[in-house]
């Protein structure tokens, strides 16, 4: 199917009126409010709860890429409050100086999720390829959005021909990167927890406080989606 005659059954259907647009906007705003707030309270919850090794999760990390053969993944430290990520361009796994000292269940997990990523990257995981290929594209879109939805304004009749396809190109790259964002996190978090237990860095019974950590993180990415493609939908209902 081309993109015209896309265009054109999505005109006739106009399956998503501005009022229906607004009580799910709000319904979803109201779900991303919650998993912050699930995140929050799960990750101050169990960041007081120190591991019986108190080992840090540095250590973690390192230890859960050294079981996989991993060698060339530097563990760097960063400021910030779950500023924890990993960098698959330079091979990097960066920790907040909270989970990269601390010995918490949430620095454990947190540690061992980002080691989950660098494990990925190692086994060539197809869906953290696509998402690394779809980086760019996110990058110049998050760009550009911001002059389309202010461009918006100063229209007469708001977001129309040219100006609406940019902002549905826009929004469709975001809705696919979230999308395939889901499986990466979700597969990371199940790799961590399998690790955890089998290197002996957390009995089993510590798992809990980990899982309930990494499950209220994995929120965060389900409303990220459901938000990028509700905005997507409305401007394809909208268009002319």
């Amino acid at each position: 199917m081309n993109a015209s005659l896309f265009f054109a059954i999505v005109d006739r259907s106009s399956f998503m009126s501005p009022g229906l647009f607004m009580i799910l906007f709000v319904l979803i705003f109201i779900f991303a409010i919650y998993a912050q707030i699930r995140v929050s309270s799960a990750y101050s919850k169990n960041s007081q709860i120190l591991s019986r090794g108190q080992i840090t999760g540095r250590e973690a990390a390192q230890a859960v890429m050294a079981h996989a053969g991993i060698t060339d993944v530097e563990i760097t430290e960063i400021e910030g409050h779950l500023t924890d990520h990993y960098d698959p361009m330079h091979k990097r796994l960066v920790l907040s100086s909270e989970n990269y000292r601390g010995t918490s269940l949430a620095a454990l997990g947190v540690a061992a999720h980002e080691a989950g990523h660098a494990i990925q990257h190692k086994e060539g995981y197809a869906m953290l390829n696509w998402r690394m290929a779809l980086v760019p594209a996110t990058q110049i879109v998050s760009k550009v959005l911001p002059f389309i939805i202010l461009a918006s304004w100063f229209l007469v009749r708001g977001l129309t021909g040219v100006v609406l396809d940019f902002a549905i190109i826009c929004y469709a790259v975001l809705s696919l990167f979230q999308l395939i964002t889901l499986p990466v996190e979700f597969d990371a978090s199940r790799r961590a927890k399998v690790q955890l237990v089998e290197l002996g860095i957390l009995d089993r019974d510590e798992m809990p406080g980990v899982n309930q950590t990494l499950d209220a993180a994995a929120l965060t990415y389900v409303a990220a989606f459901v938000s990028a493609l509700l905005n997507l939908l409305y401007l394809l209902s909208r268009r002319d």
